[in-house]
């Protein structure tokens, strides 16, 4: 449920809400994601949070990266960290949970609604704490997926679950195929 004079803050996990569109079959439109939540409320500030490779002469990620900052997205980013698994597979791993999390605190004063685009469990403390402060929080994450990518105690504790592949028709367009070389990110760190 959301508000028209209510004041807006969107959090966004990119790896997190990436792999759980994914796993819908579906990439999201972020110029279409910012407009529809203009629309349900006073939007102040939308967040985005990922890492990058500092070393890679072509990051797979960064014209996104470039897009949303230009797009009134604010961005986040720090070093990733790359390794190769077991599988000799290229890996990216780089957690954003405490940069997310000391922004919302710092936020929560003035707004009156946060989105949290994750369904990473870990965030259940932070949904907690905001809400304590009066600030109501809807997470975006999928129970459709196998397996889910929501943490069940994440979606307990916000006030509002949205369900991702609800927002497909609005936010959403067909994926595209993985750049040849492209490294495989590992979304499951944080789980």
């Amino acid at each position: 449920m959301f508000y028209k004079d209510e004041r807006l803050a969107l959090f966004i996990d990119g790896s997190n809400l990436y792999a759980a569109a994914k796993s819908l079959g579906f990439d999201i439109d972020y110029k279409l994601l910012r407009t529809e939540f203009m629309r349900r409320g006073k939007l102040l500030r939308a967040f985005y949070y990922t890492a990058l490779l500092e070393n890679d002469e072509y990051s797979p990620i960064r014209p996104l990266v470039d897009w949303l900052h230009y797009n009134g997205f604010t961005m986040v980013t720090k070093p990733a960290k790359e390794y190769t698994d077991s599988q000799g597979r290229r890996k990216v791993k780089g957690n954003m949970d405490i940069e997310l999390a000391v922004n919302a605190m710092e936020l929560a004063p003035h707004v009156d609604h946060i989105v949290l685009f994750s369904g990473d469990g870990d965030f259940r403390p932070l949904v907690e704490s905001l809400q304590r402060q009066g600030v109501r929080v809807s997470v975006v994450s999928t129970i459709r997926s196998q397996p889910p990518m929501i943490s069940d105690e994440l979606r307990r504790q916000a006030d509002n679950f949205i369900e991702l592949e609800g927002l497909k028709d609005v936010i959403g367009r067909p994926p595209r195929d993985p750049m040849p070389g492209e490294p495989e990110m590992d979304y499951t760190a944080g789980k």
